[in-house]
């Protein structure tokens, strides 16, 4: 036990510390036990209960602070408030005191539709807070009135002495004070794969995962029993900081900062046109009460008001495609965001690898490679091991070795010597078989194997050992020592005694191997356009050795340390270099997916850790794996059921796609039907009659939204998928600048057409330019639907028949007995050739300039979508 005395108890709790953080500069486990006791003020019989409950009152609960909800109606009002909301909300009433209930209803409810879906995916951060609070256990042993007693964890307060055992989940950050053969798993909290011995002594190290004499909330305790001083409870430890992550506002996704910058686009250069017109009719002498009406439906018929249904078809039918290939979508955004995203940053342990410890090599004392050492260490670990995951390793590369092997004696590995030994008995006798730490093993040996024979251990083959054991650890391999001697005598349990002059038989090296797809995975990604980082809480040569393995370039590994004394601007610049992070923290990997945005890139985090949880919150796209903790997978976005990074690729792919057919929406109405409105604008004003009456307008936008249901539906080129990409609304702004005035020429070509040549009265004016506004608003999406030529890259039947079903309806409705109701005229045989004669040079127009305005824009580090 470290501590030889009882440091005078603290009764006055105005005098107690604020509690440290476990992530601080100023480390917890680097000040030593006695004075952290003596500052938090316990003693050998830890606190009593009333001081306890002082305690509790001033720290607060052993918890983390829940996230606020918002309620449903706030959260309903959040998403009205948006720009193309308001503007479709506004544009949906309107309708309907216009007179044109269906119309309006249709808006609103399909407004309706889109807040209520993206209000049900709200809350999943309140549920990953609620999922990190009872991940823990419920019950803790600590020191009370002088005898351990079972207490509920939220009531751990600092100060407490804390027993843990094997099995247990460790409550609160806590130094350990006393040790008995004690390890803990933190593979959640730290990324380090195997169990982790701690034990009493000092530390200077600053980073959790070196700190020996430390316990983290949250690990599990794998072997043996410690005692430990409580020094941070709740949102104070290393995994009270994760749950503060979640509970966090989140900013905007890239989607919805695009959403919300074509909103303001739509809402200025609608209110732009409606003004202008209304003020010109004004101005001009004409009916106010008929311009007002005319101006509404313009507004009307320029809003947007399917992309809702357009994006929420299209991202659910990805979701849908995600599901089939077992990835869990829980925000439909997030679907588009996979798509953009630039970097994927990635946890090592369970996503780039198996978490499973496997045996690598097997090396004799010269270092060659040779099977006995493993063999003989197989035999060990069967017939006397402790189960661990190196004896579980072992097992599962020789499963038969200990067949024909029986166990006459067993000494337990033992931390403090960090050996262990069976007495075995098989093919080669009696053998006693010792296996650990190699500067252990190799002190106790007299001799080598060399092949058939054994050798002299000479102080210089001891060093040519160790010197082994080091080239495996900067390779990033973890290895044991394995030794043995004929047993000769009566059988007896081996002792220390016994574990002498034995034969150095060579190394077990082990490592947490890449999963089989990682590479190819990898390499799929890049060519996608998208680069992927390790952000690891091991060791940086560990991470060294994987990023190689799996076609990485890792010259450069940058730790915990190196990230911490950079400036934000400092680290800005170096995350674009490096791809390969070692011995991070929690906070420490979320900085770097800040550091990275701060660049422009779309960010996603692949993790399945605790560790993990704050880089997933604070990244564009949070991605968890089947088998990871409850934590990871409820701060996620997507959640992969297959455990393959294949199926990121396959997301990435999804995502385009999904963007590439709501890109398709959008286009549409900034050429043909921005391009009509803009037409009827400037005929409202220079004609002496109205070009379309209102009710004309209203059907013309119904038509044409009837037309596009089909859009989410459509076929996607497989270019629109080779890169990342997003909005881009200069991009946007260029299409419609030379595409609706495109659609204006021709419209005022038929203006000229229907009054010059044919004589038009205002009747037959308004019936011809309906069916040409209406050919071609609908045709054209088959020119713009792909950047290829159209006969080239066929549609989907779903576009076909919606947008041949709503020109059908539109060309039959003049001659039909509606015709008359509408204001319409049927029109003669000369004027329909004209009409057709017009649209077919308007789409072969299209087609030719389209080339040079649809240039795609992938996106690249150094702009952030929407911005």
């Amino acid at each position: 036990m470290e501590m030889t005395a009882a440091p005078v108890l603290a009764r006055d709790i105005s005098s107690l510390p604020d509690q440290p953080s476990s992530v601080s500069a100023a480390a917890f486990w680097t000040r030593g036990s006695e004075a952290l006791c003596s500052e938090l003020g316990c003693g050998f019989d830890g606190l009593d209960s009333a001081e306890a409950a002082r305690r509790l009152e001033r720290y607060g609960p052993n918890s983390d602070a829940g996230a606020r909800a918002d309620g449903a109606l706030r959260a309903v009002l959040r998403r009205l408030l948006e720009p193309l909301a308001l503007i479709l909300f506004t544009a949906g009433l309107v309708s309907v005191a216009t007179g044109d209930v269906v119309g309006g209803a249709i808006i609103v409810a399909i407004l309706g539709l889109s807040v209520g879906l993206d209000t049900v995916q709200e809350g999943h951060a309140t549920r990953a807070a609620e999922a990190l609070r009872h991940a823990v256990a419920l019950k803790a042993e600590v020191r009370r009135d002088g005898h351990f007693v079972a207490v509920p964890v939220e009531q751990v307060v600092p100060g407490d002495l804390l027993r843990v055992r094997a099995g247990d989940i460790v409550p609160a950050d806590a130094v350990i004070i006393e040790s008995d053969a004690f390890t803990a798993a933190e593979a959640a909290l730290t990324g380090e794969p195997y169990p982790v011995e701690k034990r009493v002594g000092p530390v200077t190290a600053s980073e959790p995962a070196e700190a020996s004499n430390a316990l983290f909330r949250g690990a599990v305790a794998q072997t043996g029993e410690a005692t430990a001083l409580v020094v941070a409870t709740g949102r104070s430890t290393m995994f009270g900081a994760a749950a503060s992550a979640l509970v966090e506002a989140q900013a905007s996704s890239p989607f919805q900062r695009d959403l919300h910058a074509f909103g303001l686009v739509v809402a200025r250069l609608t209110i732009g046109l409606v003004l202008s017109v209304l003020a010109f009719r004004v101005v001009l002498g004409r009916s106010v009460l008929d311009s007002l009406l005319f101006a509404v439906a313009l507004a009307v018929g320029l809003t947007p008001e399917l992309l809702p249904m357009v994006t929420t078809v299209t991202l659910s039918r990805g979701a849908l495609r995600m599901a089939a290939r077992k990835v869990i979508v829980k925000r439909l955004a997030a679907i588009h965001d996979l798509g953009a995203m630039t970097v994927l940053c990635t946890d090592k342990t369970g996503t780039l690898t198996s978490a499973e410890i496997a045996l690598a090599r097997s090396l004799d004392p010269a270092g060659r490679d040779n099977a006995r050492p493993a063999r003989l260490a197989a035999v060990a670990a069967d017939l006397g091991g402790d189960r661990g995951s190196l004896d579980a390793a072992l097992a599962k590369a020789h499963p038969n070795a200990g067949q024909g092997w029986g166990l006459s004696g067993r000494r337990a590995f033992d931390y403090g010597r960090r050996t262990g030994s069976v007495i075995a008995q098989g093919p080669e006798g009696t053998l006693l078989i010792l296996k650990g730490a190699p500067e252990a093993v190799i002190a106790l040996c007299t001799a080598r194997r060399a092949g058939e024979r054994t050798e002299l251990m000479t102080p210089a083959a001891r060093g040519e050992a160790l010197g082994q054991v080091r080239t495996l650890a900067e390779d990033g391999l973890r290895s044991i020592a394995v030794a043995a001697r004929v047993w000769s005598g009566h059988v007896t349990p081996p002792g220390g005694t016994d574990e002498v002059n034995l034969v150095f038989e060579g190394f077990c090296a082990f490592a947490d191997p890449p999963k089989p797809t990682a590479a190819a995975a990898i390499a799929r990604l890049a060519r996608a356009g998208v680069r992927l980082k390790i952000l690891s809480g091991d060791d940086p040569v560990v991470v060294r050795r994987l990023a190689g393995l799996v076609g990485l370039h890792a010259g450069t590994v940058l730790s915990g340390p190196e990230v911490a004394a950079l400036s934000d601007a400092a680290l800005a610049v170096r995350v674009r270099k490096v791809d390969a992070f070692g011995r991070l923290t929690p906070d420490q990997k979320a900085r770097v997916v800040r550091a990275l945005q701060a660049k422009g890139a779309v960010v996603g985090f692949l993790g399945d850790g605790i560790n993990d949880a704050p880089g997933l919150a604070q990244a564009d796209i949070g991605l968890s794996v089947d088998g990871a903790t409850g934590v990871a997978q409820a701060a996620a976005d997507m959640i992969l059921l297959a455990s393959d990074l294949e199926v990121v690729a396959d997301g990435v792919a999804e995502g385009r796609r999904t963007f590439a057919n709501i890109l398709k929406y959008v286009r549409m109405g900034a050429s043909s039907n921005f391009g009509n409105m803009l037409s009827m604008a400037v005929a409202s004003v220079a004609l002496p009659f109205l070009p379309m009456l209102p009710t004309q307008i209203l059907l013309n936008n119904l038509l044409y939204d009837l037309s596009e249901v089909g859009i989410p539906f459509d076929r996607v080129a497989s270019s629109a998928t080779a890169r990342p990409q997003v909005w881009d609304m200069a991009n946007v702004l260029r299409f419609a600048a030379v595409m609706g005035p495109l659609s204006s020429l021709f419209d005022l070509l038929t203006f000229g057409v229907l009054l010059l040549v044919f004589g038009a009265s205002a009747e037959e004016f308004r019936t011809a330019w309906f069916l040409e506004s209406m050919a071609t608003q609908i045709l054209v999406i088959f020119v713009i639907r792909t950047n290829g030529h159209p006969w080239e890259d066929r549609p989907s039947a779903a576009l076909v028949g919606s947008s041949l079903a709503a020109l059908g309806a539109a060309l039959a409705l003049p001659f039909s007995p509606l015709g008359s109701w509408f204001g319409f005229q049927i029109p003669d045989l000369p004027t329909l050739l004209a009409i057709g004669l017009i649209t077919f040079a308007y789409l072969a127009a299209v087609e030719a300039v389209k080339s040079w305005v649809v240039r795609p824009r992938h996106h690249a580090q150094g702009r952030r979508p929407g911005a």
